[in-house]
């Protein structure tokens, strides 16, 4: 309405569901090994440890930011009904061969595959077809076949590791709808778009 204030984002929500249990686990864990670095190899290697992690980071932020930004744009061109609706038709034994598929024609690296991932779950995907995709993209990824597989180590191998390895998104997939755990992706999902 008119003269209703706009709606003021919870900051403190956002940053403990961004934040979690896990990313802080990570930062104890990366200053306690930090702290061993310093203290059994000195300052001269912590020093050049930062630096070379500086590096990276500086090498891999844009490539997080534009895949964010990329994901963003399917996020709102994508009509979510319908993507939900796809899902949800395919959410069988055909929705594990069609994320299959999607994994293995999939280009580029995690900052590709990792936000289409996010979308899929976002739209109400089980934790079988998210397992299958991205099992598929990493181990049958057409790029990684043509770029890697086929220069260093030949046709024959890269066709037979192409062939044996095709069963097992689905098997990781059936695997996954199998194991005895609550799945939090879809709730985390749906607090995401109460919290918007």
């Amino acid at each position: 309405m008119k003269g209703e204030p706009p709606a003021r984002t919870n900051w403190r929500a956002v940053a403990k569901q961004s934040l979690g249990r896990i990313f802080w686990i990570f930062v104890l864990l990366a200053t306690a090994l930090a702290a061993v670095c310093y203290a059994v190899l000195g300052a001269d290697a912590f020093a050049a440890a930062v630096e070379r992690d500086k590096e990276l980071l500086f090498d891999l932020l844009p490539r997080v930011i534009a895949a964010q930004v990329a994901a963003g744009f399917i996020w709102v061109l994508v009509p979510r009904d319908k993507m939900t609706a796809l899902v949800r038709r395919n959410s069988g034994r055909r929705g594990l061969l069609l994320a299959m598929l999607a994994g293995l024609i999939t280009p580029g690296g995690p900052a590709s595959a990792f936000p289409f991932l996010a979308i899929l779950a976002a739209a109400g995907a089980d934790r079988g077809i998210l397992v299958t995709y991205i099992t598929s993209w990493a181990l049958l990824g057409m790029q990684r076949i043509v770029v890697w597989d086929i220069p260093f180590m030949g046709m024959e191998f890269s066709v037979l590791r192409f062939v044996i390895s095709m069963p097992l998104p689905i098997v990781a997939g059936l695997i996954a709808r199998r194991l005895p755990y609550a799945d939090t992706s879809k709730s985390d999902s749906a607090m995401t778009d109460e919290s918007r």
